[in-house]
């Protein structure tokens, strides 16, 4: 039996790395990489980093517009996929890869899995809400990370072949922490002392592509200090189309885009993190870190309101107070499982594609 994992940007290779291990001890497995991401900072590192096996198709998309770049993978992944005839297709996350991989798969009348299902921000102006919302509705096996998500799901009337897993990003961070301490020198190269500076990330099209929201972020970093920002390129494009970028390189510790496991030693030193990104937002979280969201809402809900996260407007002075003010108010607790999620979800993935998948289960 044949799994064709779609992948194609950072979120999605990090998910992908425990996955694949324990897939491969069940099922042949084909990765198709869109090339969503492209640059070697956003994509080969992480499969260098985290030991993914080398996709056995890469299919260059590149960057363009939604539609765009959507309309592109959903034609070359329909190829492969007729060329392939696999039994599952699996799918991670929000991205338009995500997507692409699910409509390809459900046209085709092949099984689609997702993981990360359920996931909620409730605002239909991200792009990324759009994609999870419609493979969900279009997936054969959804994978939950949380109970929130199992009960989003249920809201919509989804309920079949819904299955509680726990988040496999517990998995790949336990199993990526252990090699960043011995492999990883990003700390010492940038002379940076445990708790000693703010962690900044930015890239959403919704603050970056926005001139007085963009300013209002690299206001609130500059007056901070002590700030380390991992530019993504979206973020460097308009810094510089908007006229920020040569204050804040000045000001700020501006550095490339940086591989998973150095993200997780600076992620893990830093005394808080500022970031507009899901991901981010739950690392954070695992590695007990204040977070404090560039964002008016999360679809990670559950670190809000266990008090390690916090939502901020995009107002320069309300970011700089939240970031030197706020503090967890409890003891984190494992709202996103216990490091099995990997397991579980390769066994549900072989019964799907066997066909012996049961009803829904949560």
């Amino acid at each position: 039996m044949i799994v064709a994992s779609v992948v194609g940007a950072r979120p999605n290779f990090v998910k992908l790395a425990p996955v694949s291990r324990e897939l491969r001890k069940r099922l042949d497995e084909v990765i198709i990489h869109t090339g969503q991401h492209y640059d070697y900072e956003m994509d080969r590192i992480f499969f260098d980093d985290m030991g993914i096996p080398s996709p056995n198709y890469h299919l260059g998309i590149g960057s363009g517009s939604h539609g765009l770049q959507t309309g592109e993978m959903l034609k070359k992944v329909e190829e492969v996929l007729i060329q392939e005839k696999p039994d599952v297709v699996l799918v991670f996350g929000d991205t338009n890869s995500t997507l692409a991989g699910a409509l390809a798969a459900a046209k085709l009348h092949i099984k689609v899995a997702h993981i990360e299902a359920g996931l909620r921000s409730y605002d239909k102006r991200m792009p990324e809400e759009i994609n999870r919302v419609l493979v969900d509705h279009c997936s054969d096996l959804l994978l939950c990370p949380t109970r929130t998500a199992v009960e989003n799901l249920r809201k919509e009337g989804i309920v079949k072949n819904v299955y509680l897993t726990g988040d496999v990003m517990v998995d790949a961070q336990r199993d990526c922490a252990k090699i960043a301490e011995i492999r990883s020198h990003i700390l010492a190269d940038l002379e940076l002392k445990d708790k000693g500076y703010y962690l900044a990330t930015v890239h959403r099209a919704s603050n970056t592509d926005d001139p007085e929201k963009l300013k209002a972020i690299i206001e609130a970093l500059e007056e901070l200090g002590d700030v380390v920002f991992p530019c993504h390129p979206r973020a460097e494009k308009y810094l510089r189309k908007f006229g920020l970028w040569e204050d804040l390189s000045r000001k700020v510790r501006v550095i490339k885009p940086v591989g998973y496991l150095d993200m997780i030693l600076l992620e893990r030193s830093a005394k808080k993190i500022l970031t507009d990104s899901g991901g981010v937002q739950k690392e954070a979280y695992l590695l007990n870190v204040p977070c404090i969201t560039l964002r008016d809402e999360t679809e990670w809900v559950e670190t809000v309101e266990d008090g390690w996260n916090v939502l901020t407007s995009l107002d320069k002075d309300e970011i700089v107070r939240l970031a030197r003010d706020f503090e967890p108010c409890q003891e984190r607790r494992d709202v996103f499982g216990r490091g099995n999620a990997s397991a579980k979800t390769a066994e549900l993935i072989e019964k799907l594609a066997s066909g012996s998948l049961e009803g829904a289960r949560s």
